[in-house]
């Protein structure tokens, strides 16, 4: 038991940053809990309605199951380019014998750039006219029958905008998972190297289990991140054509700024908290259950 002058020290170190995390994070959700149930357009008083917000949007709102459906895939498509760009990099970082601060570095930059550069970027390797990178490519290699408009094609603008998101993170989580790796006891490797594994079967069976903490943390960040992606998609297409590419967040963010329906904006905010958490609590209870079986 810690004598009571670390205990003091310890809390006069934790409360600042506790203080600073109620104030920036846990004070918004609570207002927005309390403003989900009254209807208000930002300038006159705010009218009380009970669930009424939570009854219009799991009841009869199709934006915004529209919006969620658009949600889970976008979420499928950067936690795979992430994860497993990440997983895959990090672990060939291994093998180099020179050049790994060029290479961390390289990685690393997307996730430093500006979000409006980014979004730039990807506008213009989209881009139809003038043709764009990736348009150019598919002419340069022969596919040029498959060139098309990405960010205004209803059947490719989702996966288009989810690209870029899971691009930006990529060096970032590979990062954290490629100094995990270098924590793994080099005797362990060896000895199962001596036993005849293969690469693959030293990473499956060892690495990759050695280090579950610290991909499960990754994942968790990644996952809760992308939920509430919005900069990268507002920037890139509004939620258009149409709905094609909508999100939760862009959605709730037109409701507020757009509708000027704060109430209801609030109400999808809750809903996107209570998301974020239900995906946490599902991941470490598949975790649990892998353990147990």
């Amino acid at each position: 038991m810690l004598p009571r002058r670390s205990r003091l020290s310890v809390l006069v170190f934790l409360v600042p940053p506790l203080a600073v995390y109620g104030i920036a994070v846990l004070f918004p959700i609570l207002q927005s809990l309390f403003l989900s149930f009254f209807q208000w357009d930002g300038t006159t008083a705010p009218k009380a309605i009970g669930v009424a917000n939570y009854a219009r949007m799991l009841g009869g709102d199709s934006v915004f199951w529209h919006a969620f459906g658009n949600n889970l895939l976008y979420v499928a498509i950067s936690i795979v380019i992430q994860i497993g760009s990440a997983l895959i990099v990090a672990n060939l970082l291994l093998t180099l014998t020179r050049g790994h601060a060029v290479v961390k570095t390289l990685y690393l930059l997307p996730a430093v750039i500006s979000t409006v550069a980014i979004a730039f970027l990807f506008q213009r390797i989209y881009s139809v006219q003038p043709e764009g990178l990736l348009n150019q490519l598919l002419q340069a290699v022969g596919l040029g029958h498959l060139q098309q408009p990405w960010l205004s094609n209803i059947s490719t603008v989702l996966t288009a905008v989810s690209i870029p998101e899971g691009w930006r993170f990529t060096g970032l989580y590979m990062l954290i998972l490629h100094a995990a790796f270098l924590a793994v006891p080099a005797e362990l490797e060896e000895a199962a190297r001596l036993d005849g594994a293969s690469r693959w079967q030293v990473f499956r069976l060892i690495r990759f289990p050695y280090i579950r903490p610290v991909w499960i943390t990754t994942l968790i960040m990644a996952m809760t991140y992308d939920l509430r992606g919005f900069d990268i998609p507002y920037l890139l297409t509004n939620g258009g054509p149409g709905q094609s590419s909508e999100l939760l967040t862009t959605y709730m963010y037109k409701t507020a700024f757009t509708s000027t329906d704060y109430g209801y904006a609030s109400a999808i905010s809750v809903f996107i908290v209570v998301e974020c958490l239900v995906a946490v609590g599902l991941i470490f209870l598949v975790l649990r259950r892998r353990d147990q079986s």
